[in-house]
């Protein structure tokens, strides 16, 4: 068995990769001694140090998901892809929507370009549920209809289309999974959760946008790369799931959690205009994915909050330097 594993040097893909090669999906006929492809074009996100890259298992490749003839050299002999690259800030694509476009569009169409002419017999590709928009109650289905509100959302929610018009049009055979909100190690400083954690580790000031009343679902990459692996194996082909965390809560009330965990108050957090667009809930029905595939989160927001502060709090060399990366970006 053989996966390529695009931006699988971010903070999603790189969890999945280094949970195929530790064994972690060794339930999954085929998965115990599978090799792992990843590409990267090892952008500001993207980072060598997520991956065991001396592993007998894995071969990196420096890259960009948009360079069809790479990939056309790459993909023979692999059995399946799980497309994780996407620019993925909603506020850099408040500013470069082009990049946003030309990766998440134009490289996920080369992705699937590439797919078929090589005849890859499997993909996932892993999407958001932004592409939603935005739901003041209830919960999104798959069958709600795509409505994004920011340019990083857009070009996934256009991403989504041309995915599923390779599978509608050329039979690929593949599926797409909206996931809420990740938090974890290794998630890049930009992100909300590891921003504020690194912020109060460094004695800075915590930016909250707007009265923090926007509220989002929260789900642990590991249980997000668990569905990830759920959908690659026994999902349905031209089939989307939803993977939510079940577990709603404000951006003020996760301030006021990471305030606690670190030891600080709230003279720490400075209220900033709130971000353009900016949406105010999302919420997933994810009935399907438990239903059809067995699904169910295993790690509690609590605990996996609690271990997430205790390792940036134990790896400042690691995120220290992806801040300055992103500084220079």
């Amino acid at each position: 068995m053989r996966i390529l594993v695009t931006g699988g040097a971010g903070f999603i893909g790189s969890h999945y990769a280094r949970t195929l090669l530790d064994g972690g999906y060794d339930e999954y006929e085929g998965f115990a001694d599978a090799r792992v492809t990843v590409l990267d074009k090892l952008s500001y996100a993207g980072n060598r140090d997520n991956l065991p890259l001396h592993h007998p298992r894995l071969d990196f490749v420096e890259g960009s998901v948009c360079d069809l003839p790479l990939l056309l050299d790459l993909l023979p002999g692999h059995d399946a892809v799980v497309h994780f690259a996407a620019e993925s800030h909603v506020d850099r694509s408040l500013e470069f929507a082009a990049d946003f476009v030309r990766t998440n569009v134009g490289g996920t169409q080369a992705l699937l370009e590439a797919c078929l002419r090589t005849r890859v017999p499997r993909m996932v590709h892993v999407s958001t549920d932004e592409v939603y928009g935005t739901i003041d109650e209830g919960s999104w289905t798959e069958e709600w209809p795509l409505l994004p509100n920011s340019p990083y959302a857009a070009s996934k929610a256009a991403s989504d289309l041309i995915a599923r018009s390779y599978w509608r049009t050329h039979g690929v055979d593949l599926s797409i999974t909206r996931c809420s909100n990740n938090y974890g190690p290794h998630q890049h400083p930009e992100k909300l959760i590891p921003l504020f954690v690194t912020n109060l580790l460094e004695g800075r000031r915590l930016p909250l946008y707007g009265d923090g009343s926007n509220v989002r679902e929260w789900l642990h990459v590991d249980d997000h790369c668990r569905a990830i692996q759920l959908v690659l194996t026994r999902g349905r082909a031209g089939e989307i799931y939803n993977v939510g965390g079940g577990n709603e809560q404000t951006n003020r009330a996760i301030t006021e959690r990471l305030l606690d965990l670190c030891g600080a108050d709230w003279s720490a957090v400075r209220q900033v205009a709130d971000r353009l667009g900016h949406d105010r809930r999302y919420s997933l029905d994810e009935t399907k994915i438990r239903t059809e595939l067995g699904y169910a989160p295993r790690i509690p927001f609590e605990r996996g909050l609690a271990d997430t502060v205790a390792w940036y709090r134990d790896n400042p060399q690691w995120w220290k330097a992806g801040k300055d990366k992103a500084g220079r970006a």
